[in-house]
């Protein structure tokens, strides 16, 4: 994985928020009806609602976040939905903490 694009995702405050967002969806989009937000993901249009910006824009940062690895973006019929990829997360934050720790 590029770690660059990683740090590069995680220095913004709108896609910190996505991640937020995104650990807890039955807490913050409980609401969706089109598939289970826990097991599917979330609607890129519901994010962008969250976030309170327009889908070009959260959509420019779930690109970012998706090619960090991130998030894992599904399509079924014409939404798409996200979801944390959690083992790339834990793998940053290790990564992260070892550069941090290095003498």
């Amino acid at each position: 994985m590029d770690r660059s694009t990683q740090v590069r995702a995680m220095a913004s405050e709108a896609r910190m928020s996505v991640l937020r967002l995104l650990a807890e969806p039955e807490k913050h989009f409980a609401s969706q009806w089109s598939a289970d937000p826990v097991e599917f993901g979330v609607c890129m249009t519901l994010i962008a609602e969250a976030l309170g910006v327009a889908q070009p824009t959260a959509s420019r940062h779930l690109e970012i976040l998706k090619q960090a690895g991130f998030i894992i973006v599904r399509k079924h019929q014409k939404w798409s939905y996200c979801k944390r990829d959690e083992a790339a997360i834990r793998d940053y934050l290790a990564w992260l903490q070892q550069e941090l720790a290095a003498t």
